[in-house]
Formats: structure tokens, sequence, C-alpha cells
């Protein structure tokens, strides 16, 4: 019943008969003929072509699940055989977004495959809600991200705590002349962690509250976040310039001077450093958050991602 299942899959993942055909390298004709062959065997349809893009019947649906279950085992199984050869072969695919693709995970997978280098090692760039479905389905092994997966389905590794931090224009805060001279912060200071030692005070974001903001789009745990610290500085419709999907975005168009932005401490430690932006702590409990790596609870754990946890 479930022999071709990868020619359904395909079909699923392109939403176009057209496209997996070219994906897979046989014809569009051949295709369809196969999926047919599966439908006729099953005694449902599993694709409604009366849509564009091509959509799920009911049957499908389930069929589709099945099918990801079935995916599941199989890597369960040749997961497992690579583990008995010791990390001669395997591999290891890590997904995370644009922060942590382009920042964190590199120095961290170029020391894990110099010490395997016979481990294939793959990365994934994409957004949260795209990285969950990945790891949920079993094309990633391990997500990196600071938004709380749901527990009862993925366990979670502590990477490591960080902080937000709110970016102001320099020119912003020079028109207020030296009323915050002695809680203004450069990047060099949050290198150093001045934004963590108790003596650190924090800004009252009211001095701004005519001031434009870079906010992310919501959905995003920096924006939920970012909506909290405003409402209790008593903003609660802020001046909105534009909506992002990026916090790094966010952060080099705050250093061009156009708007405040909300930025963690991870970032800035990371990009080079701009004297046209200053930071300063946010007041209340919301800046602070946890990077995890997650994975699957049900899924088996390789040798590789063991491996690579451990080298945290």
């Amino acid at each position: 019943m479930f022999e071709g299942k990868d020619y359904v899959y395909e079909v699923y993942k392109t939403r176009s008969f057209s496209r997996a055909a070219e994906n897979l390298y046989i014809t569009q004709p051949s295709l369809s003929a196969v999926i047919k062959k599966i439908e006729k065997k099953i005694g449902s349809p599993i694709f409604d072509r009366s849509t564009t893009p091509l959509q799920l019947t009911e049957c499908g649906e389930k069929y589709i699940h099945c099918i990801e279950k079935l995916m599941d085992m199989e890597n369960e199984f040749s997961n497992y055989m690579n583990d008995l050869e010791g990390l001669s072969t395997g591999h290891l695919s890590i997904g995370g977004t644009n922060l942590f693709s382009s920042y964190i995970l590199p120095p961290l997978l170029a020391d894990f495959m110099k010490k395997y280098p016979k481990v294939e090692v793959n990365m994934v760039e994409s957004n949260t809600k795209a990285l969950e479905r990945l790891l949920f389905t079993g094309n990633l092994d391990l997500v990196i991200d600071n938004y709380p997966f749901p527990k009862n389905i993925y366990s979670r590794h502590l990477f490591r705590t960080e902080h937000l931090l709110i970016a102001v224009p320099k020119a912003m805060v020079d028109e207020k002349g030296d009323l915050l001279s002695d809680i203004v912060m450069t990047a060099d200071d949050i290198r150093h962690d001045r934004h963590l030692s108790p003596s650190a005070k924090p800004l009252d974001l009211s001095l701004f509250k005519d001031a434009p903001f870079l906010l992310l789009r919501p959905g995003n745990d920096t924006r939920e976040r970012s909506d909290i610290i405003l409402s209790a500085s008593g903003i609660h419709h802020p001046k909105i310039l534009l909506k992002l999907d990026q916090q790094i975005t966010a952060y080099h168009i705050a250093c061009y001077g156009m708007g405040i932005a909300f930025v963690t401490d991870t970032l800035i430690k990371k990009v080079p450093s701009d004297k046209k932006i200053v930071f300063f702590k946010p007041e209340g409990s919301d800046n602070e958050r946890n990077i995890y790596f997650y994975y699957k609870k049900s899924r088996y754990m390789t040798r590789a991602m063991e491996e690579f946890l451990k080298s945290l």
C-alpha cells in the first residue's frame, strides 16, 4: 500500500505534478500513472486535482501522516546502523534561524566536523515555524532556537541564556542631553556584560514614546517580549515604522537612525561595532530567555546527535 511513497511525498512537498516529476527525473505522465495506481489500490484519491496548488484530500492527509511515520522509522533504523560503525559514517542535520545560522552554528559545526570528518553535516536556515515542522517530520535532527517548542513533543538541551536590549540610534539619545548618560551602553559594554551587572539601571522607555520603532512581525518571541516591555512602559500603541522578519535586519536599520529596535546580546556580541547605535537595559524580567537545541522525544537519538550536544 505504501509502495511508491517517495513519489507521493514529492508531489505533496512540491504541490505540483510537473515540479515533482522534474525532481524525480521521470516524466509527468509516468508520475501521474504511479499516483493513480496507488490511489486505486487504497480506494480513494490522495490529491484534490481541482485546486491550484494541489491540496490533500481527507484520505490524503492520513496517508501523508502515515508516510512520515514510516520515514521516521526508516531513519531511525538507518541511524542505528550508522551508530554501529562508530561515526565512521552517518549524518547530522541542524536547523536555525538567520541569526543562529550566521553567527552561532558555523563555529560549532566547524569543530564537530573537524573531529568527525566522515559524518555528513547539513545546516538548514529558515523561520521558526518551518524549522519546527522539519524537526517534527524527521528532516532535521536538531533545531537551535529561543522560541519555546512544545515540551510534550520535544526534548531540549540548554545552550545559553541571552538578554534582550533596546537599541537606540545615538542621535536620538543625544537629543535628550545628559539625561541618559549614566545608563547608556556601547557594544563594547555589552561584550563585557555590563548590562548584566546589578548596578546597571534600566531605561524608562516612555522617554521615547513618540519615537519610531522597528519591530519584528507578530508570532516571534522577540516581538512578544517587545510588546510586553512597551506596554509596561505605557506605550500601548507604539509608532511602528517597519515590521520585519529578522532581528539582524531591525538592528541594521536602527544603525541608520530610522528607529528603535529590540535586539539580543547574542547578536551584539557577534556583529561589528557601530558608533551610531547605543544600548539600554529594558525594565522588567521579560528581557531574559534561554536558547535551546531541540530534538523530537519519540525519535532515536543518533550517536552524532549525542556527540554534538556533548561538544557544546
